[in-house]
């Protein structure tokens, strides 16, 4: 039993709490401000440091697209075809990414890892702890979502070689065809008449809302043309990246969705990306709508996480809104809130120790906790 004393706590559900919290088999105990210190095995004195959960990024590619490796490193998308839904990420994952490792040294403890967006299908992705060797000994979620894409993705990759979808009605069309195609799979598989297809089967997953459907959308019509499909066939869905959310905010807002924003660090490389800023974070927030924030690693490097927030602060959303963007909200987002996400009793601990405020960029990670054990320790 591990007792961690005199802490300044931020537990993620918008307390900011002086005093003790236990971790016990792996997860969080009580908080308090009065513990009996005789009974605990190790005591960690944290007098002046700063106490966050794990962060949370909600959508990369860690591991399945490995920096400074190229086409061999690339697991990411399978183009073989428009429509990959067979496929699950955890299958091309390479722990010996040396993302995990900066991962852990920026206090991120959980991430969600998909397929990228080349495909209007792209397949099943997984949701994973960021410490380990073996990668089906990490998982927290599994499958977390099936990928989908809209936009310029799908039409370059595909358009490009002289097939279907070359443009958005052939995206939106494929998508439909192969829901369509699900739901008379899943009546035929129910009455005998068909054997199993995997592809089918993790569509399937989607229409019983077992799991969600989360798609890559930038533009602001592509966003409205998956909120019509989620609406045509009663899909749980995501928005991913959500760029022109800002523009349609209020239309967003009407629909049981959502989202997540980013990577807002970046340059805009195309034409979908034109408005792409800060605004997009604030504007969703004003609006009361859902969002996490992330760094779709490697686009950019997993570490500025917490840098993302910070940005989004500097330009307007409130500090305890873009701590939830990657603690809280993002667990939400994955659907794995009842284990991580904030500092609560039950829940595992995954905690990171801050020398100062974790909004100032000056200060750095001292211990990332996960699971109730140290993944990563500054050297002094």
């Amino acid at each position: 039993m591990l007792l961690i004393k005199n802490a300044k706590i931020y537990t993620g559900v918008g307390q900011f709490v002086e005093g003790h919290f236990q971790v016990i088999d792996g997860k969080f105990g009580d908080i308090s401000t009065d513990h009996n210190l005789i009974h605990y095995d190790r005591i960690i004195d944290v007098k002046g440091k700063i106490i966050t959960p794990g962060l949370i990024d909600v959508h990369t590619h860690l591991g399945i697209n490995q920096e400074g490796v190229g086409h061999a490193g690339h697991d990411f998308n399978e183009t073989s075809s428009e429509s990959t839904p067979q496929v699950n990420a955890i299958d091309g994952i390479n722990m010996r990414d040396k993302g995990f490792e900066d991962a852990r040294r920026s206090g991120v403890t959980t991430v969600q890892i998909m397929p990228g967006s080349a495909n209007v299908i792209g397949g099943e992705m997984v949701v994973v702890k960021t410490y380990g060797t073996i990668v089906d000994d990490m998982i927290v979620r599994n499958p977390s979502g099936l990928k989908a894409a809209t936009g310029e993705n799908p039409k370059t990759i595909h358009g490009g070689n002289n097939r279907m979808p070359k443009t958005r009605m052939g995206i939106a069309a494929r998508l439909r065809e192969k829901l369509i195609e699900a739901q008379e799979y899943s009546r035929q598989r129910e009455e005998g008449k068909c054997g199993l297809n995997l592809g089918l089967e993790n569509i399937t997953k989607v229409l019983r809302r077992e799991m969600p459907l989360r798609v890559h959308a930038h533009r602001a019509d592509d966003i409205v043309t998956v909120l019509r499909i989620q609406k045509e066939f009663d899909l749980d869905v995501t928005i991913e990246h959500c760029t022109e959310g800002h523009l349609i905010s209020d239309f967003i807002a009407q629909r049981p969705v959502r989202v997540s924003v980013g990577p807002t660090m970046t340059t805009r490389p195309k034409i979908e990306l034109a408005e792409q800023g800060w605004v997009t974070v604030t504007k969703l927030n004003d609006a009361g709508i859902p969002i996490s924030l992330t760094t779709d690693h490697p686009v950019v490097s997993i570490e500025h996480l917490m840098t993302s927030a910070i940005l989004a602060v500097k330009n307007g959303l409130p500090e305890e809104r873009a701590l939830e963007a990657i603690t809280l909200n993002a667990a939400k987002h994955l659907g794995i809130d009842d284990r991580v996400g904030s500092i609560e009793s039950g829940k595992d601990a995954d905690f990171v120790i801050w020398n100062g405020d974790p909004f100032d960029l000056r200060s750095t990670i001292e211990t990332t906790f996960i699971d109730g054990k140290p993944v990563y320790q500054r050297m002094s």
